[in-house]
Parts: C-alpha cells; sequence; structure tokens
C-alpha cells in the first residue's frame, strides 16, 4: 500500500474510531435553577421533582413575569425560558433531554409571602412511585380555599426508598392514616433500615413531616442537614394548636460502632412536635436538624413546644403559646418584607436524628394550626 492510501486508511480509521468513542447526548431533563427579571424574589426558588415554586415580594403583579431556567447541559424547555406568563394560576413547563428520548413536565408556581396556610388537616396526598415502580410512599399536601396547593409537606420517605424495606404507602415511616380527629390523618412510624442502613450506622428511621425540603442530595452524608425546615411566613405566631396520638415502640435501641442496635434498659422513646418562628437571612435561608432548636442560634424569634408530651392511645389536645426567646422581637418592616419563615416540625422519635429510638414507635397527628396576632395585609 502506498503512502497515501495508507494516509487516506488511517485517516478513515480515526474518524470512525472517533464516532465510536463520541460520547451519548445527555439523557437527563431536569430544571436546575430559576431566576426572575428585576429584584422581585423574596427567597430563592424552591425545586423539587417535578415542581418548582418561586416566591415573590408582596408588591409584584404574578399576571406577567418571566422566569429564566438553568437546565441540564442540553436539555431543552418549552415554552421557552423568558417567555412572559400569567402566574395568577400554576403553569406548565416540558423539559427534553438532549437526546430527545426523555421529558419531564414541571409545575410552577409563584407565591406571595402571605400564601402559606395556617390550619393543616392532612387530608390530601399524592402516591409517588419510587425505585422503578417497585414501592410508592405519600405525599401530603394542603390545599388553599382557592382550591389551589399551597403547601407540601417534606419527608425521608425518599430516601427510605433506598433501604428496600418498604413497599407501599403504610409501610413508609410516614404515611396517610384513616381515623383521624375528622377524617384523615398523619402517621409517623419509626422504621428498621434493615442490613443497608445498618452497614451505613443508620439502622432506623424515625417517621417525620415538616414544612419545608427533604434534600436528597446530601441524605446519605449528611442526613441532619438534608432537612431543610422552614417556609416564608408575613404573621406572627401566637399559638400552636392540634391533636396527637403516641405508641413508643417496645424496646429502645442506640447504635453501636458497627451500626448494630442495642437495647438501652430502662429508657422509653417518645416523639417530637413543635413549631419555630425565624429570621430568614441570605445564605440561611432554612433550619436544619443542627440548628433548629438550639440554643445560640440567633436568627430564631420564638418557639413553641409542648411541655408534658406523652403516650396515648386517644386523642390528646394540646394548644401551646409561641415564646419569645431572650432578647428577640418582630422587626415590623421585616415582618412586611417576608424575612421571616415558619417551621412545623414532628417526629415518630426525638432522637430519630442520632439514629436512636424504638422500631414501631408510632406518632398520628391530626388538625394543626397556628393562631396570629396579625394577618398579612391582602394583595
Amino acid at each position: 500500500m502506498r503512502f497515501s492510501e495508507s494516509a487516506v486508511a488511517l485517516a478513515v480509521f480515526v474518524a470512525a474510531s472517533s464516532c465510536i468513542r463520541e460520547e451519548a447526548r445527555n439523557a437527563e431533563c431536569d430544571i436546575t435553577g430559576v431566576t426572575l427579571p428585576g429584584d422581585v424574589l423574596n427567597r430563592l426558588p424552591v425545586i423539587d421533582n417535578d415542581k418548582v415554586t418561586l416566591i415573590v415580594k408582596n408588591d409584584v403583579s404574578v399576571m406577567s413575569l418571566a422566569p429564566e431556567f438553568e437546565l441540564t447541559p442540553g436539555a431543552t424547555i418549552e415554552p421557552a425560558s423568558g417567555t412572559s406568563r400569567n402566574f395568577l394560576f400554576p403553569q406548565t413547563y416540558i423539559v427534553t433531554s438532549e437526546d430527545g428520548m426523555w421529558s419531564k413536565r414541571y409545575t410552577v408556581s409563584v407565591e406571595r409571602n402571605n400564601t402559606i396556610n395556617l390550619n393543616y388537616n392532612f387530608e390530601n396526598v399524592r402516591v409517588v412511585s419510587a425505585l422503578g415502580g417497585a414501592c410508592s410512599y405519600d405525599v401530603f399536601y394542603e390545599v388553599a380555599p382557592t382550591g389551589v396547593e399551597s403547601l407540601e409537606w417534606a419527608s425521608a420517605n425518599a430516601a427510605f426508598a433506598l433501604t428496600f424495606q418498604a413497599s407501599s404507602p403504610n409501610t413508609f415511616p410516614t404515611y396517610q392514616g384513616d381515623e383521624g380527629v375528622a377524617g384523615h390523618c398523619a402517621v409517623l412510624t419509626t422504621r428498621s433500615t434493615g442490613s443497608y442502613g445498618q452497614r451505613l450506622g443508620k439502622p432506623i428511621a424515625s417517621g417525620n413531616l415538616f414544612i419545608g425540603k427533604f434534600d436528597m442530595t446530601d441524605a446519605i452524608a449528611h442526613p441532619l442537614e438534608a432537612t431543610h425546615f422552614g417556609a416564608p411566613f408575613n404573621n406572627v405566631p401566637t399559638q400552636f394548636s392540634g391533636y396527637y396520638k403516641y405508641a413508643p415502640g417496645e424496646t429502645y435501641c442506640e447504635p453501636d460502632e458497627s451500626g448494630k442496635l442495642v437495647p438501652v434498659e430502662g429508657k422509653s422513646d417518645m416523639f417530637s412536635l413543635y413549631a419555630v418562628f425565624y429570621e430568614s437571612v441570605p445564605g440561611q435561608e432554612w433550619l436544619d436538624g443542627t440548628n433548629v432548636l438550639s440554643a445560640d442560634n440567633p436568627h430564631i424569634i420564638s418557639t413553641a413546644e409542648i411541655p408534658d408530651r406523652r403516650a396515648s392511645e386517644e386523642w390528646v389536645e394540646f394548644s401551646v403559646p409561641f415564646r419569645f426567646r431572650p432578647g428577640k422581637s418582630v422587626d415590623e418592616d421585616k415582618l412586611k418584607a417576608g424575612k421571616y419563615s415558619i417551621a412545623i416540625v414532628m417526629g415518630s422519635s426525638q432522637e430519630g436524628d442520632r439514629f436512636c429510638g424504638a422500631v414501631g414507635s408510632t406518632l398520628k397527628v391530626d388538625e394543626l394550626s397556628v393562631s396570629c396576632m396579625k394577618d398579612s395585609d391582602e394583595n
């Protein structure tokens, strides 16, 4: 073979090899970030698996907003990023992957600071499939008087799915139960995480439910930081009320160095159920498991904690005041500007964040409400 022929053959081979080695087009189709033109956002956008919530300042008109989206590399969105739309009602966007094989439907809604509910009855759930349909769990949400979804509760159910210890909603740590005070109720049960959890030193999962967001990306490495507690609140809360039932599990345990549960004699499990009113500051828009009740957290304004929690087979009614932390007060200008947030947190094992508790401990909660000193202005 002559040189010229060899060169041509080599070029063809290199070209063919390059085609073979070309990376596959991206199959992801996610929204990774959202911005709005101008100084209109009051908080960082809340981006969930198929839902985006934009929280704007109270004086912003929502009838013509043009959100701009950041997407996974190569993905496209319809309508296009920057399209002006009327967000008096939630709007739908379709994100398509770079390879064109996958798409995801997102619901994008816009809220002002004063749209959070003050009453929570746990009547509404959507069932979410996980692990390719191998299991499914409940996601609680609240509906405003207008009929629009106003709040989605967060839990660690999505992380528990990875343990392969559950199949149907009532086998997860958090699910909807019957026979509430009125209608349905929320049920939180401490579960074993099986051999998977034991290997990670996390042998139990406390049932939990809270206002905020659970960050799956940090769930394994930093479980306390994965719980993002809080949502904007444009009122001054004065009283936290509701109903609960509680049955502690038979044997309280703590994990040893290998992650195995070791019984602790003379100790019984107890639940957690409380509310926290705090100032949201740049870089710390939420609280988490490391600081939600910390005495030295400078951003906490007031808390509402039940002083006499107890086990009971009957519904226990409670009503506790929000007590201001020493030296704390509410700044009216910050309140109007939407700089405060509220967190409501509940769990079936109060030390579940340390993976201590009793498997089978069950907390039922219903008809929660937050009373306020001052309602926000109508917008």
